[in-house]
This record gives C-alpha cells, sequence and structure tokens, in this order.
C-alpha cells in the first residue's frame, strides 16, 4: 500500500455516549445517546500536541499513550502510513468511568478522524472495516456499534468477523441517566462475572432480549418486562450497591432501570409521564440527566462551533 496522503484542513468529529446491555443485551445491545465528545484533528508537520478540555482534562494522558492517539495510530496504520506530525484537540463531555461509553467514544473519534483526514480514506477503511477495528480496540463490539451507527443497535460475532444492525427507537422514549460521583474501571465489574450461569437465567434472559428489541422499537409499554436480567447485574452488585439499588426503586415505581454498560451509572427509559418523577426518586449523590436519543452516530461536522 502506498503511503497515504493527507487532507490539510482540520477535521471535525462528534461521538455519542452510549448505553450498553440495556439489562438483558449482555454484550450484544447498545443505545446511542444526546451527550457528545468533539475532536479536532489537524495533520502537522511534526510532534504530537493533543489540547483536553472537560472531562478527563485533569486525568488523562496528553502523550502516545491516550487511547485516542492510541486509535488514530491504529488507524493510519491500516490506512497505510503515519502522518508526519498531529494536533488534537478534545471537548469532552461523556463521563468517564461511569458505564456511558467513554472509551468507546474516544475509539470511534480516532477512526472517523483519522479516515477523514486521509486522502480516499473511506475506500481504505469502510464502514464494515471500521466496526471489526473499532471492536477490536475496545474488546467488545455494543458500545462502539452504537458510538459508530446511532440509534439502537444489536451487535454479534460471525465466522471471525463483527457484524452490527441499526434500528430506530421509539420516539417516545425518554433516556433518563442517573450518574453517581464515583466512577468503576469497567474490568473491576467484569471481574465480578462468573464464568458459567444457570441455564434457567440464560433462557430467561435470551427471552428479554428478544422481547427488548421489540419494546425499544415499537413497543415501549413493554420495557419495563423487556429490561429484567438475570445474567450480569445482580453478580455486580456488591461493586455499586448504590446503584442496584436505585435501579430497584425505579422498577418498583414501574420505570424501566439498569445499569448502563458495567455501570456505575444507571439508566431509565421512561416515558414523558415518568421523567419528572424519577428524577426525584434518585435523592442525593446523584446527577440525574434528561438526554435525547442520538440518531446520527459518529458524524464528521463543520468546524464552525467546534468548541460548543
Amino acid at each position: 500500500m502506498a503511503h497515504p496522503a493527507f487532507r490539510a484542513a482540520a477535521v471535525r468529529v462528534r461521538v455519542p455516549a452510549t448505553s450498553a446491555n440495556l439489562g438483558p443485551g449482555f454484550d450484544a445491545l447498545g443505545l446511542a445517546l444526546g451527550l457528545y465528545d468533539d475532536v479536532v484533528v489537524r495533520v502537522a508537520d511534526s510532534g504530537l500536541h493533543l489540547d483536553i478540555a472537560g472531562e478527563g482534562a485533569d486525568t488523562v494522558p496528553r502523550d502516545e499513550s491516550n487511547l485516542l492517539v492510541r486509535t488514530l495510530r491504529t488507524a493510519f496504520d491500516a490506512l497505510g502510513g503515519q502522518p508526519r506530525g498531529l494536533e488534537v484537540v478534545c471537548a469532552n463531555r461523556v463521563p468517564h468511568g461511569r458505564g456511558l461509553g467513554s472509551s468507546s467514544a474516544a475509539i470511534c473519534a480516532g477512526l472517523v478522524a483519522a479516515r477523514a483526514v486521509t486522502t480516499g480514506g473511506e475506500a481504505k477503511l469502510d464502514d464494515v472495516a471500521l466496526l471489526e477495528l473499532a471492536a477490536e480496540i475496545e474488546g467488545h463490539p455494543d458500545n462502539v456499534a452504537a458510538c459508530l451507527l446511532g440509534g439502537f443497535t444489536l451487535a454479534w460475532g460471525e465466522s471471525g468477523a463483527v457484524r452490527a444492525i441499526r434500528m430506530e427507537p421509539a420516539a417516545s422514549v425518554v433516556p433518563l441517566v442517573f450518574v453517581p460521583a464515583r466512577p468503576l474501571a469497567t474490568e473491576t465489574a467484569r471481574g465480578l462475572l462468573p464464568r458459567a450461569v444457570p441455564h434457567a437465567d440464560a433462557a430467561a434472559n435470551a427471552g428479554r432480549a428478544a422481547l427488548l428489541v421489540e419494546a425499544l422499537t415499537r413497543r415501549p409499554e413493554l420495557l419495563l418486562p423487556a429490561t429484567e436480567d438475570r445474567l450480569h447485574q445482580d453478580y455486580r452488585a456488591p461493586a455499586m450497591p448504590e446503584s442496584m439499588d436505585l435501579v430497584g426503586r425505579l422498577r418498583a415505581e414501574g420505570v424501566p432501570a439498569v445499569i448502563s454498560g458495567a455501570g456505575p451509572t444507571v439508566l431509565a427509559l421512561a416515558d414523558e409521564s415518568q421523567a419528572d418523577k424519577s428524577a426525584l426518586l434518585a435523592g442525593d449523590g446523584w446527577t440525574a440527566n434528561r438526554l435525547s436519543l442520538d440518531t446520527a452516530g459518529a458524524c464528521v461536522l463543520p468546524l464552525a462551533g467546534a468548541a460548543a
């Protein structure tokens, strides 16, 4: 492959927060949410300059070890070669370590930006390859599929490849996220999962995950039973007892609530009549945000208003 040419102009990419699992859809189902990170990438003459504002500004590295930068490097390798230098500016709004897909947002932003700043990038790294590379970096496909495609996604592996389909969530669904002050590492949450689960629990989850596809797209009145889970939430409860307590309180009031991804954020898939009541049920210690459903996924946008 010949060494690629790069565009002189900077590229701006916007990527949404995501919630994965959604109860029973462990490592398969994802939902894109209207909370966004913005990244601007420009090929420079030399070196690496990384500027970060917002979430993670005081904690994430500003060198080659940064996840976004590592992803850019991986993408440029796949596209045929590295640029001489990079200037990267990040405006982060997705909370880190809270189960809202901050790592997937960084990965998808890096891949899309690298492709966009490379001349002929879409021909060299098409959408299928982009998803596979994102899933390889992240380690599982649920968040990255929703981040790239937007909407409500189902991801799976097939003959060693990663596949995903996008569905349109019902417009009446009101996502509410309850974000606690303390983060939880995904590795910690995954470490609590058993190597095997009872057959009855697996069968119950299969039925609920299938029902969730119908409920979230066409019959949201079924979301409460459709979001029941037996595969991961109870096993992870010791790492986030306050989150599981909030899930229980919301569900007792008829609000479909789940742990978002690996937690500790709680996601409620409410309707308009439940939204205000649900926010009040959380009490102290939570930042409650009412979000929109993102339908666009990762996008290349005009540079104007990049810092908005």
